[in-house]
């Protein structure tokens, strides 16, 4: 099987794929790893809180994969944001994984009250000085949490990991991503499967011969400055989510893609972890 050839977007050193393989929800997820790594895929995105690490490392294993060649990304959850919580997190992560180091550690959430977050940016870049990780980033800070922790961080952050797909828009967290140069880091690219019956990408979608989920990847793509982390654990989905280097979206169907942004469009938002969205 021919690999479909995956741009990286290159920040701080970082070398991201621009097409990663997202796990939440998945848990035991080693054979779909595995499965995603034998089809082309070079990113893996776990974290602590899907309970998802053991199976990313298994399947790594299980692939034939070189480690070296592999883009991991891990995540900190918003219990352990405390520096001697925030070290154990890691290590567990690690040990979960089996693995000496990931790519990318993220802190996952903030919180809503009493956020330490110069202890915790302190402890995130920490992590990257001891080798734990080669990369740091946050996952679903607003801008003036993105602000503050860039400010306190000693280390650069490299990716903010948030929800974007064409119900939601995200504009002014992006423009201030790219502003930093920042990658974002796009999940639910899909909605969670809300985008499959929409007649506007539908209508996209037969005109180009491609599927709703490639439409809106490809949306993603075509904006720079993006990845995204598509999840499936259907082996042809995993495949088609690669294929979206082969065409282009034209100006006009890019904006009707982005005009249906809808207030209601946010998926994630837990109480006491959710920022005050942008």
């Amino acid at each position: 099987m021919t690999q479909p050839a995956i741009p990286n977007l290159s920040v701080h050193g970082a070398e991201i794929p621009a097409i990663g393989f997202g796990t939440s929800q998945l848990g035991d997820c080693g054979e779909t790893v595995a499965t995603a790594l034998k089809l082309g895929y070079r990113h893996i995105d776990t974290a602590w809180k899907y309970g998802s690490e053991k199976g990313a490392g298994e399947g790594i294993r299980a692939s034939g994969v070189p480690r070296k060649e592999i883009f991991l990304c891990t995540k900190v959850s918003h219990e352990y944001l405390r520096a001697a919580d925030f070290a154990r997190s890691v290590d567990e992560s690690l040990r979960n994984l089996q693995v000496d180091y990931v790519d990318m550690l993220h802190v996952h959430w903030p919180t809503v009250d009493n956020i330490p977050l110069a202890e915790t940016m302190r402890a995130l870049a920490k992590a990257k000085r001891d080798g734990l990780t080669r990369h740091i980033g946050v996952a679903n800070f607003n801008i003036a949490l993105l602000e503050e922790a860039i400010r306190l961080c000693p280390e650069p952050l490299v990716t903010l990991q948030a929800e974007y797909h064409p119900y939601l828009d995200q504009s002014k967290v992006l423009a201030y991503c790219r502003k930093m140069g920042l990658v974002f880091t796009a999940y639910c690219p899909l909605a969670r499967g809300r985008l499959f019956n929409d007649p506007v990408l539908t209508e996209i979608a037969n005109k180009k011969g491609k599927t709703i989920a490639q439409i809106a990847l490809r949306w993603l793509m075509q904006q720079g400055n993006i990845a995204a982390i598509p999840r499936s654990s259907n082996p042809r989905h995993i495949a088609e989510s690669l294929n979206v280097f082969d065409f282009e979206l034209t100006g006009e169907e890019m904006k009707k893609i982005f005009a249906l942004k809808r207030p209601d469009g946010r998926i994630a938002n837990p109480k006491g972890r959710a920022p005050a969205w942008d």
